[in-house]
């Protein structure tokens, strides 16, 4: 098995550029504000930055809907300060991951300007346009953000599909011409230096051969796209493709999102011989506790059951193992915040638990990414009006499913917002107890979390048994223990409902991994110890043998 590789050993730490820190009191965070907290970033640990979306855009879906490849959303800064944040990065031996968003454009782009005007011009086929069928929309399907996938264009008579919001138009990868756009935009940012990327929605490139129909859930009028064009039948060839154009004869890490994504998919396009990608986000540990109603989809507010957890968990540890490569992750900038989610955001409870948390994803094997404020226990905003929320789908679903379908009663979903809204990870970084949280002088973009005075970086960093400093201690773990990168992965007591316990095992070594994820002290015998058996980290002080105190994770070394 290939395990040699730097991406392989690497934390990758994310941030959002709109919330993690700005330095012109405009409210939005920017590319000099990010330059300012380098070193808050190599002090955790990390090798890798990945940047959301930095580009020119008209901010429908906060940067994912981009009108220029080649330049800097204005609100974030200039190209200077991104070439300076670069330099900066690497002059401290960090590694910069773009985000790119190359399954679709917003309509403000040049692309799709050109190519709404006639059928026959350079930029004509560069996007997906249908002919209306008996004066209507091609088909039944319907997007992510609500609605048909379809939208009218007068100047050609035409329909163009957007799986996301209708200023983002899909890219039509079955031209040519596009891909090799495409290919062109990715090297002006190699060449610029850039260390890999992340790529959005990539396993979403392929569209079907046919544009039929799909079937409606109950008392829904339309079909959902995303089990309809998620892993089409030509995203192999396109990879290979984008690997042999852009990504051959660089050092570069990549990252696909791959949603609806399955262990054979992912084996393929994160495969360690397919020459595809390095890995895959793949979704199915963050869809375990959506809404039993399948309508609703993930908008619920149960926590998710362990089992489950364990189950899905195991699953892409075994299948990928010795095949391809695994990202870790349990916080983005489109999840919730995990100590309140997975978690116990209590107070008496929510350093420990989030500590528990961090170690039990940390000794799997894969790459772990750190979302910005999850080092220091960061929760959901706990929001209790919707116009705290600007989420554009967050926003769409509750006027969907109150005020259009009257589904659901407006408190029961506010409590689902508050739950798993992308908003409650959007908020600003919680740097100190001062203004905003030291995040602007200026009002913030978004709300800042009201815990701040007491959850915040410069309190944290203040405190010895802190959860950085404990996310410090995984960290070097991971660069200095290799069976956390090369060790088979054994799940124990599957069916146990309150522990997670796992081993690592590789020829020199075996890491006992057990996690208690309940405020309940338990006892657990899973393996007789040896007597050569030692505590690696913990998140008490002292070890009690069997028992497991409430959020209590340790791992053993023998």
């Amino acid at each position: 098995m290939a395990t040699n590789q730097w991406w392989q050993k690497a934390v990758v730490y994310q941030v959002y550029p709109r919330s993690f820190q700005d330095s012109n009191g405009d409210g939005i965070g920017d590319l000099p504000g990010i330059t300012s907290r380098l070193d808050y970033i190599k002090k955790l640990g990390a090798d890798v930055i990945w940047l959301n979306p930095v580009y020119r855009s008209p901010g429908v879906d906060n940067g994912y809907d981009i009108s220029d490849y080649y330049d800097i959303n204005p609100e974030f800064g200039t190209m200077a300060d991104f070439d300076q944040l670069l330099a900066a990065a690497h002059q401290r031996g960090l590694k910069i991951m773009m985000d790119i968003v190359v399954n679709h454009s917003s309509t403000e782009n040049k692309w799709f300007k050109e190519s709404a005007k006639s059928k026959d011009n350079p930029y004509s086929d560069y996007y997906i346009w249908r002919d209306p069928v008996d004066g209507h929309a091609p088909n039944n399907w319907g997007g992510f953000f609500g609605g048909s996938v379809w939208e009218y264009v007068e100047s050609r008579q035409q329909y163009y599909l957007h799986s996301f919001a209708v200023e983002q138009a899909d890219l039509n990868w079955e031209n040519p011409n596009l891909r090799q756009a495409v290919y062109d935009m990715m090297n002006f940012w190699v060449n610029k230096g850039v260390d890999g990327f992340r790529l959005d929605v990539i396993n979403l490139i392929s569209k079907p051969a046919s544009f039929a129909d799909g079937q409606p859930n109950p008392g829904e009028p339309y079909a959902d796209i995303g089990p309809i064009i998620a892993n089409g039948p030509r995203l192999s060839e396109f990879l290979q493709e984008m690997n042999a154009n852009v990504l051959a004869g660089h050092d570069l890490i990549t990252v696909g999102e791959s949603p609806a994504a399955t262990i054979k998919d992912a084996a393929q396009s994160a495969g360690l011989t397919t020459h595809e990608l390095n890995m895959v986000f793949e979704f199915e540990h963050m869809g375990l506790d959506g809404n039993p109603a399948p309508e609703l989809g993930k908008w619920n507010d149960q926590p998710v059951k362990l089992v489950d957890l364990k189950a899905s968990l195991t699953k892409w540890q075994n299948g990928l193992h010795g095949t391809a490569w695994n990202s870790l992750y349990w916080n983005n900038h489109d999840q919730p915040r995990i100590v309140s989610r997975f978690g116990n955001d209590a107070p008496q409870y929510r350093e420990r638990s989030a500590k528990m948390l961090a170690t039990l994803l940390h000794f799997l094997q894969g790459t772990p990414y750190v979302y910005e404020g999850e080092e220091l226990g960061m929760t959901n905003a706990h929001f209790k009006k919707l116009a705290d929320y600007e989420d554009l789908e967050s926003l769409n679903a509750y006027h969907h499913f109150v005020d259009d379908e009257k589904r659901v009663s407006a408190p029961t979903m506010l409590a689902y917002l508050a739950h798993i809204s992308r908003d409650n990870a959007r908020t600003p970084m919680q740097w100190n107890a001062n203004l905003n949280a030291g995040f602007s002088t200026g009002t913030p973009w978004l709300k800042v979390n009201q815990n701040y005075p007491e959850i915040n970086a410069e309190r944290t960093l203040a405190q010895p048994d802190s959860v950085f400093s404990y996310y410090q201690q995984l960290i070097k773990l991971r660069h200095t223990l290799p069976v956390i990168t090369t060790g088979n992965y054994q799940l124990l007591a599957p069916d146990d409902a309150e522990v997670y316990a796992y081993l690592r095992q590789d020829d020199q070594q075996t890491l006992l991994v057990v996690c208690n994820f309940t405020a309940m002290a338990q006892t657990r015998h899973f393996a007789q110890l040896p007597a050569q058996a030692k505590l690696v980290i913990s998140n008490y002080a002292d070890d009690r043998g069997d028992q497991l105190r409430p959020y209590e994770a340790k791992v053993y070394e023998f």
